[in-house]
């Protein structure tokens, strides 16, 4: 193996390792968010996780099979998140301000 090959493997293997710690941290937000907005973010950021995991894969093994399943995985988590948005503003939709007795003469 060459000096930039070799370079390039280091630097994907620790790619890796960042990709790994980064599913753990994520799982562990995911099982103790202290509310269902924050659980969601990170099943979001998950999903960007995998497929920085899939790239970093893709290129260890110079293969671009896993473009494609890329792809779909950034869609979902797009749908996903936009759905999960509107879920959360419809049910933390403000109430109507109410006019308190004392400010009704004043302008």
């Amino acid at each position: 193996m060459t000096g930039p090959e070799t370079v390039d493997r280091v630097l994907i293997s620790a790619a890796v390792v960042l990709v790994v710690v980064a599913g753990a941290l994520l799982l562990f937000r995911i099982s103790r968010g202290p509310s269902m907005l924050d659980r969601a973010i990170a099943l979001d950021v998950f999903a960007a996780v995998m497929i920085a995991g899939l790239g970093a894969k893709s290129a260890f093994a110079r293969d671009a099979f896993y473009f494609p399943i890329m792809l779909v995985l950034a869609f979902l988590g797009f749908t996903g998140s936009v759905g999960i948005a509107r879920f959360i503003a419809v049910r933390d939709k403000p109430l109507p301000r109410r006019k308190s007795a004392g400010m009704e003469g004043r302008k």
